[in-house]
């Protein structure tokens, strides 16, 4: 009996029930941990903007954009293993999810190791290319160096949410990162603040509460073990041939969808430092807004993929397009209430990142520019989930390369370079973008070009 109510707590059933109710629920702590995953970059941004100034801001803003792409190649390849699970859980294959686990589990460890490598190496290159003011130069590099050396911690939280978003639950990695952004808020007061040492201090609370998150998640799946579906058998660790092709397959083309987006942004960055120190700031700010909107935002696709590959693999198809529907729903209330608040409190929130009024005087700029992005994001949650969910990754690998490289480097170059409109250009560019993807990703729903895919459970 105590077996069987953990493993109702760990793993859900989502091919029957209430759609709406469910994706609600499962949905509410999806955008709480996305929040707190931007949080805890924003509250580095927010102490280093107030006790380093405008300098240490920019250093931060773009020292997280080379991170945030090693990260989220990560994520590609644990969102892979995302899917398997699911489907193998909707296809009521549970035996196969420990060698599941266990071979993305070494995977993750060694890509994590290996990104970390290439962030520590090639530090010099990589901020040359970004084009750091010089201002921010010294800062940006210790940002990065500190956390690159711990981009282990940072891969393997996210692979361990990948699974338990899989097995349909929402509420640990929650849990996990409440956690690291808690450390990371006493850590940055402490060794920024009290210390001062600066943009180093916030890079050491940083990737010291990453590594309390994931050495706490480590523990209670492992004292969990058998609810959680994975023994942490050393032999189990052994990377299962059949599963890494087929993780390696979905993850890739996820991988490379989120590593084109953070290149394109790293470009628009380069862009826009041209401009000077307070663009850079005013740009790492407004992004770090749009991240925490983005985020909350993100979490219905978080919620909504698992939903739907449960149902495709369990044959109900028409149980996984009412989830995209109800996604649909949520995500444009969602964005009618982010619009909102950016019209009516916009420059208020950059004021939180930055005293300096030169910021605050750019920050109109930004907001009128970014928010013509955000009708193609409400689209984007529901067709995106829907995509990866049934296992696609090659159709939503294309719509990353358009909408991260062709478009949002093109626009950005178009509006700000060719039709010389400078900031606004570069922003309005980065913004429209998003549409290559919605666009594409909707008439793929809708007309039905998805239903002569064969399931991907019956392989597993």
């Amino acid at each position: 009996m105590r077996f069987k109510l953990k493993e109702k707590r760990l793993s859900k059933d989502f091919t029957q029930g209430n759609i709406p109710k469910q994706l609600l629920w499962f949905t509410l702590p999806f955008m709480a941990s996305n929040a707190l995953q931007v949080l805890y970059s924003t509250i580095d941004m927010i102490i280093v903007g107030h006790y380093v100034g405008t300098p240490g801001l920019s250093a931060v803003s773009q020292s997280s954009q080379i991170l945030n792409f090693a990260t989220m190649v990560c994520l590609g390849f644990s969102n892979g293993g995302q899917v398997l699970v699911s489907q193998a859980l909707g296809a009521g294959k549970r035996k196969e999810i420990n060698n599941i686990i266990g071979t993305l589990f070494s995977l993750i460890t060694v890509l994590g190791i290996i990104l970390s490598a290439v962030v520590l190496i090639a530090r010099t290159q990589i901020l040359d290319v970004m084009n750091i003011p010089d201002e921010s130069y010294d800062m940006s590099m210790d940002y990065l160096v500190i956390c690159g050396a711990g981009l282990i911690f940072t891969a393997g939280y996210n692979m361990v949410s990948a699974v338990l978003r899989g097995m349909g639950d929402s509420k640990r990695p929650f849990l996990f990162i409440g956690i690291a952004s808690a450390v990371n808020l006493v850590l940055d007061i402490l060794f920024t603040g009290f210390l001062g040492w600066g943009v180093a201090g916030a890079a050491w609370a940083t990737i010291i509460g990453q590594a309390v998150s994931f050495i706490f998640s480590l523990y209670f799946l492992y004292k969990n073990k058998k609810s959680f579906g994975f023994d942490f058998k050393i032999s189990s660790f052994k990377i299962d041939k059949k599963y890494f092709k087929m993780i390696f397959e979905l993850g890739l083309p996820m991988a490379i969808q989120s590593g084109c987006i953070n290149i394109s942004m790293l470009f628009v960055n380069s862009l826009i430092n041209d401009v000077g120190v307070v663009a850079s700031a005013t740009f790492g700010s407004g992004i770090r807004i749009d991240d925490i909107i983005n985020k909350i935002s993100q979490g219905i696709q978080y919620a909504a993929m698992p939903m739907i590959s449960q149902n495709i693999a369990a044959n109900k198809p028409d149980r996984a397009k009412k989830v995209v529907y109800y996604a649909w729903v949520y995500s444009l209330i969602l964005t009618v209430i982010s619009i909102i608040a950016y019209i009516l409190f916009g420059k208020q929130l950059f004021m939180i990142f930055s005293d300096d009024p030169l910021v605050h005087d750019m920050s109109g700029t930004f907001i009128s520019a970014i928010l013509w992005m955000f009708p193609a994001l409400a689209i984007m949650r529901g067709t995106g989930a829907f995509i990866q969910g049934i296992g696609n990754v090659k159709f939503s690998m294309i719509l990353a390369l358009l909408d991260g490289v062709v478009l949002r480097i093109g626009l950005s170059w178009l509006f700000g370079i060719v039709f010389n409109w400078g900031f606004f250009g570069f922003v309005l560019g980065y913004g429209l973008a998003a549409y290559g993807n919605a666009i594409p990703g909707f008439i793929y729903f809708i007309f039905g070009f998805w239903e002569k895919r064969k399931v991907l459970a019956e392989d597993i």
